[in-house]
This record gives C-alpha cells, sequence and structure tokens, in this order.
C-alpha cells in the first residue's frame, strides 16, 4: 500500500480527471487524499475523500479578477495576464498549505495538476517523487514556441518561484522529470512520437465521478438530441450565445437540452429543455451532438461517446482543444461572440446529418477507450511508489 496526494487548483476542469484516478488507486487498496481549496473541492468530491482544505479568501479573489479581465486580452496577452495575475500568485499562496499536508499525509508520491505549480517546487524540496498530469490536451505541447520572447519572461518567473523556494533554477519546472500523464490520445492531438519516454498518453479520465444533478428524463423523445452546454466557469459570459442558440434550434426537428441560468433566454421553445445544471456523464449516451466551449472536459466526455461537436472557444486552452477537434475531423467551430443564428443552425444539422463528423468522433472515441484512462493513470502512479 502507499499514499498518494493530489495537488490541485480551484479549477473544476483540473480537479474532475483526478476524482477516478483517485477511486482506482483506492480501489487498488492505496490511501488517497487531495490538497487544495475547500469550496472547490467540496464540491467535486467525495463525501468520504481525505481532504487538506486550504484558505479560499485569496484563490476566490483571484479567480473573480482573473474571470473579470480574462474576457478582455487575446493570444498572448491572455497567458501572459493568466499566468503573472493567477497561476504564479497561487503558487506563492498554496506552497505552505502543499507543505502542511505533507506534513499530515506523509504521501509517497504527487500528483500535481501541471499548472499548480507549488506542488512541483514542494516536491522537490522535500525529494518526494511526483507526477504531473496535463489535464487538457492543449497542456501537452508547449503553445509558445514561436514567441520565444513570451517564452523568456514565463521562466524569469517559474525561476523567480524556484529562486524563492531555494532551489536551484531549472527549465520545465512545472513538468515533472518522473511522469507526465496527459489525458489524451494522438488520434486527438496529432503524432506524439517526439514526446520523451516518461510522457504517456491515456485517453480521459471520467469514469466514476460523482453527479447530483436532476434531470427530467420522462421528456426526452424520439428527436435528434444536441446538448448545449459553456461548462460552469462561463455560463454567466453566454448569454449572447444563449439566445443565439435559441433562436438558430427552437422549432427545429430535434431536442436541445440547453445548460444555461434560468431566465436567460427569454421564452423558452417546446423542442428545448432548459437546466441549470444536468448529469453531463448520465445524459451524453443519450444525446447525438454537443455543442459547447471546447473546454476539455466536456469535449473529451463528449468524444469519448463518439458524439461530434459543435465548438465555440471562448478564451484560455480552448481555441486549442477547438481546433484539435477540427483537425481530427470530429467537429465544426464557430465564433463565439459572432456567430449568426443561422450558422449555428447550420453547424449543427451538418454535424447530425453527416455521418463523416460522427464517424470521426467514434474514431477518437476508440482510442479513448483504448488507451486506458483512469486505471492506466493509477497503473503508471503506482510505478512511482
Amino acid at each position: 500500500m502507499s499514499r498518494f496526494l493530489f495537488v490541485v487548483p480551484p479549477l473544476v476542469g483540473h480537479i474532475n480527471p483526478t476524482v477516478s484516478v483517485g477511486n482506482e488507486l483506492t480501489a487498488r487498496g492505496h490511501e488517497v487524499a487531495w490538497v487544495g481549496h475547500r469550496t472547490t473541492l467540496g464540491r467535486l468530491l467525495p463525501q468520504d475523500a481525505v481532504r487538506f482544505d486550504l484558505d479560499d479568501e485569496v484563490p476566490e479573489d483571484l479567480v473573480e479578477s482573473v474571470s473579470a479581465r480574462a474576457c478582455s486580452v487575446r493570444g498572448a496577452e491572455r497567458l501572459k495576464f493568466l499566468w503573472e495575475e493567477f497561476f504564479i500568485p497561487l503558487a506563492r499562496a498554496m506552497r505552505p498549505g502543499v507543505e502542511a499536508a505533507i506534513d499530515n499525509f506523509a504521501p509517497d508520491v504527487l500528483i500535481v495538476d501541471q499548472q499548480t505549480i507549488a506542488g512541483s517546487i514542494v516536491a522537490r524540496l522535500r525529494g518526494l517523487p511526483w507526477a504531473t498530469f496535463a489535464t487538457t490536451s492543449a497542456g501537452v505541447s508547449d503553445p509558445l514556441v514561436g514567441l520565444p520572447k513570451v517564452r523568456a519572461w514565463l521562466d524569469r518567473l517559474i525561476g523567480g518561484l524556484q529562486r524563492e523556494a531555494g532551489l536551484e533554477v531549472i527549465a520545465d519546472a512545472e513538468r515533472s522529470p518522473h511522469l507526465f500523464v496527459a489525458f489524451t490520445t494522438a488520434e486527438l492531438i496529432g503524432d506524439v512520437s517526439e514526446f520523451p519516454d516518461h510522457f504517456y498518453f491515456v485517453g480521459p479520465s471520467i469514469s466514476d465521478r460523482p453527479e447530483s444533478a436532476e434531470f427530467p428524463w420522462d421528456r426526452l423523445n424520439g428527436l435528434p438530441r444536441v446538448l448545449v452546454s459553456l461548462g460552469t466557469v462561463n455560463a454567466d459570459a453566454g448569454e449572447r450565445f444563449y439566445r443565439q442558440t435559441v433562436e438558430a434550434l427552437g422549432g427545429q426537428p430535434m431536442q436541445v437540452v440547453l445548460v444555461a441560468p434560468e431566465g436567460s433566454v427569454g421564452a423558452v421553445p417546446d423542442n428545448v429543455i432548459l437546466r441549470s445544471f444536468v448529469p453531463q456523464l448520465s445524459l451524453l449516451p443519450h444525446m447525438d451532438a454537443v455543442v459547447c466551449h471546447a473546454g476539455h472536459n466536456t469535449v473529451a466526455e463528449s468524444l469519448a461517446h463518439g458524439r461530434p461537436l459543435v465548438l465555440a472557444p471562448i478564451k484560455d486552452d480552448q481555441p486549442i482543444v477547438a481546433q484539435q477537434v477540427v483537425d481530427a475531423g470530429a467537429g465544426i467551430r464557430v465564433k463565439f461572440g459572432r456567430v449568426k443564428a443561422h450558422e449555428l443552425r447550420e453547424a449543427v444539422h451538418r454535424v447530425l446529418h453527416d455521418s463523416t463528423y460522427a464517424n470521426a468522433a467514434a474514431r477518437v472515441g476508440d482510442s479513448f477507450a483504448r488507451a486506458g484512462g483512469a486505471a492506466r493513470a493509477a497503473e503508471l502512479l503506482e510505478g512511482l511508489a
């Protein structure tokens, strides 16, 4: 038996994949715990999970300020903003709590989210073996390859964190030299032959995640079904998109499950089921296509069920993920802030009725199943203990 400690940021898409891996490790007889922020962990982890809660005050302030500002910047400026205003301060805020969790739990292995730099720094300070989890397929390749000045700037920021901890400054400090687990496959991200030997591509980790949202299952009918969701973080920014969706798909020969805040779309057409939250994993097998923001979790879950996508990326890694889906032939990309109702309607009809999209989605989904998911990740982690 070994002890594994997950170090995670206060971001839903980065915590969800760890739940299935944690369950798998527990089923194999190991002890598992998480260190992260109270509010997010309390909402996402099983009730009996061992948690080391960090003070929520600083991260909540950071999340709010980042969300407000991030919508106004684009490209390299957005990436610089996220690191300077969110990930670097988050690392400083988390480090004492991560060290305290290690003192209390005495883990044999740390499992560190790629963007939670505090975990990688503390692992090196304590001499612990550690694994990097890349929860998004956009996190595998370096997005700054063509931006050397931005890359140098980011290296200086991360180097500063290492110096503050009394560590030697090394390149790629956010990536473990022991084990790098990417929750994707070559069928989605392309050729992986150039990556180091300690990089493993295991497909998404989406099994055994608790879901508490209710759903009116008896309302589903025999028409083609489309799920529309912008994810938990982007819901408040989506009012225009929600209204375009209702105009585009209302009255069409399909049934639409729209995940949006109550009152955000005005009158709801008869063929639209409006819900604030849905049990997405349970719902996807009943859907025929998905319209989303290209968040990696929603994309991976949809493709794992062989569902083609219409993608409206908003920010962060979403444009990269959206392009990966398009390149794989499994979806169509539209402009989140500019798409017209007729364009969205046409895109949805195409992925529903042109079988090439569903066939490509099924091909990616099959690769996910073969890669092993949470069980494969747990097996690799056992190799570090």
